[in-house]
């Protein structure tokens, strides 16, 4: 054998699966040709009823599809509850609850480092009339006109003189509106430091409001001025004013009228009022 038709041979048996695979397919779609030409009669009406067939078997599918699917979803989807909804914060509700603010009050003013009242001087007119006198001077720093006799009835004074502080606070409360006054004994031979800074503090409130403080001293005082002041027995005076934070207090003393008034320490006068008291 040559070698021509070796080659040949070699072909024929490499393209003949090939074509064995070809004819197989053509007459596949011969048979199905053929098949839908006797089922239907005609070349134009089996397109139609082959492409109808699609189109309604399509749709039918879809809308399975789509309602299957709606009912999964509904059963698989939480449904809305009214406890769901509720969950929302209520806004009055929680403007109810919530904390409403408190207006803080406003903090009190400081005092003056330093005051004196504005007052009518009036000496005592009897030896034994220093308590009314010294009411009288400090009501007249709150505009308050009255005489030595009528407060002297009112304090219960006689030649004896007044008997305490708690007298003179009795009737300054009379005579002020609002019961303002209190009462503040000393009853040592001398004050304690508590004592001189109360009495420092009650000055400045009552000068502050615009209130005289009545003290009841007895013994010996010097002033800031080297003054010497004393009254063994007993006496009342009137504060009337106050210098450094009340460290120092104006005097308003109807003893003597050449001298209506000084300025003396508050430890100072703390002492002179010691087994005794002031009202402030």
């Amino acid at each position: 054998m040559n070698d021509n038709l070796k080659r040949q041979l070699r072909r024929l048996a490499t393209e003949r699966p090939y074509q064995f695979v070809a004819g197989s397919a053509a007459a596949l779609v011969l048979a199905s040709g053929t098949g839908a030409l006797l089922a239907n009669g005609d070349d134009a009406a089996a397109p139609r009823q082959t492409t109808t067939a699609v189109a309604e078997i399509a749709p039918r599918l879809d809308d399975t599809a789509t309602r299957s699917q709606a009912r999964a979803a509904a059963e698989v989807a939480p449904s809305a509850s009214p406890s769901a909804t509720s969950a929302a914060p209520n806004p009055d509700l929680t403007a109810a609850a919530a904390p409403k603010p408190t207006a803080s009050k406003p903090a009190a003013p400081k005092p003056p480092s330093s005051k004196v009242l504005d007052y009518d001087y009036q000496a005592q007119t009897t030896y034994y009339n220093c308590g009314p006198a010294a009411v009288r001077n400090a009501l007249s720093a709150t505009g308050i006109d009255s005489d030595q006799g009528t407060l002297g009835a009112k304090l219960g004074t006689t030649e004896m003189g007044t008997n305490s502080a708690e007298d003179t606070t009795r009737v300054l409360n009379q005579m002020v509106k609002g019961n303002p006054y209190k009462t503040r004994m000393i009853p040592g031979n001398a004050a304690t430091p508590a004592q001189m800074d109360q009495l420092q503090s009650d000055v400045v409130n009552a000068i502050s409001a615009g209130r005289g403080v009545v003290v009841n001293i007895a013994g010996d005082a010097t002033d800031v001025d080297g003054g010497w002041h004393s009254f063994p027995g007993g006496h009342y005076i009137a504060v009337v004013g106050y210098e450094d934070q009340g460290r120092t207090v104006k005097i308003a003393d109807s003893a003597n009228p050449a001298v209506p008034s000084y300025w003396i320490s508050t430890i100072a006068l703390a002492n002179w009022a010691a087994t005794r008291g002031y009202s402030a």
